[in-house]
């Protein structure tokens, strides 16, 4: 079996095919034929640092990837039969965990992290949902807002953000979307759903603040602003981060890092997001599909910036 990995942290010349021994489920896993796999930002986190030398003690090589889309080529003993052989499906991963990520051929994963495909993607789509969906919905989710109140989302147009605008609305949230000036960008947060723009950078939270004097109930941070966010926030509101926090917060503020890591296993959760997904609430996007051998140049163009949707990794013809 060839996975894309790597035996020392670095830049994207560090990933390399390697082979090794073919994988088999054990009780309560299957296996996956993948056949695309999905280039996430944290990717270059493993990539680069193994998350700031957290993964420094596992075996390797490493290898990145949250999510994939395949099909079912084994299942393991103690499974409950909701899997069958052959089937397109949708796994997602912990790349944190040795030899676990999502950029092999053979993906071995919990049966209950695995779950049917939408009937209406092609697989490049479907394996770009899974991830940055589950953040959105545990995010919201950590927030708990009531349909009605007010979510600003910075990062609007990357897949993530968007993810968020269009799982907000589906909640009955009131939407701000920071934006660029690009005129795509603009259409794109208005298309996904969002109901004012605010463009970003400097005075966002000023611009925020003109729409809502009192400031938002919630603010989910797919832009990495981190306190710089705070001041659009309301008196006792909500702040969603997605690479932890070591800041102080006042006017009780109160702040929830998401971890995708917590919920990959909760197969309920993700059967309603492929549901969205198979009926249209959701729309993955797709930058640019590459050959699983180009994952260097797939992390070098993500790393640019300014990638609107996901890259992904065609593991077919590895």
């Amino acid at each position: 079996m060839k996975v894309i990995g790597l035996k020392k942290f670095g830049g994207p010349e560090v990933l390399e095919v390697i082979d090794l021994p073919e994988p088999h489920p054990g009780p309560g896993e299957v296996r996956v034929r993948v056949h695309a796999a999905t280039v996430n930002p944290s990717d270059v986190a493993v990539r680069a640092s193994g998350y700031q030398g957290r993964m420094a003690g596992l075996p390797l090589p490493h290898i990145p990837g949250w999510d994939a889309s395949g099909v079912v080529d084994a299942i393991g003993s103690g499974t409950d039969g909701r899997l069958t052989l052959g089937e397109r499906v949708l796994a997602i991963t912990n790349a944190m965990s040795a030899n676990k990520g999502a950029y092999q051929q053979q993906l071995i994963v919990p049966a209950a992290s695995v779950v049917r495909a939408p009937r209406n993607l092609d697989f490049p789509t479907a394996s770009a949902l899974l991830m940055n969906a589950l953040t959105a919905r545990l995010g919201l989710d950590g927030m708990a807002l009531r349909r009605g109140q007010t979510l600003a989302v910075t990062g609007s147009a990357g897949a993530l953000g968007g993810f968020v605008i269009q799982l907000a609305k589906a909640d009955g949230l009131r939407v701000i979307a920071d934006v660029s000036e690009a005129p795509a960008d603009r259409e794109l947060a208005k298309r996904l759903g969002a109901d004012e723009l605010v463009t970003r950078g400097p005075g966002f939270t000023e611009r925020v603040r003109a729409l809502v004097p009192n400031g938002v109930d919630g603010l989910f941070d797919t832009a990495l602003l981190n306190g710089a966010a705070v001041p659009a926030i309301a008196d006792n509101g909500m702040l969603v981060t997605v690479r932890g926090w070591n800041e102080q917060v006042e006017r009780g503020v109160r702040v929830f890092p998401v971890f995708v890591g917590t919920a990959i296993t909760d197969t309920a959760k993700l059967e309603r997001l492929r549901d969205l997904a198979e009926a249209g609430v959701l729309t993955p996007r797709v930058a640019k599909v590459l050959p699983a051998s180009q994952a260097a140049e797939a992390h070098r163009i993500l790393e640019k910036g300014g990638v609107r949707g996901r890259i992904v990794l065609d593991f077919t013809a590895l």
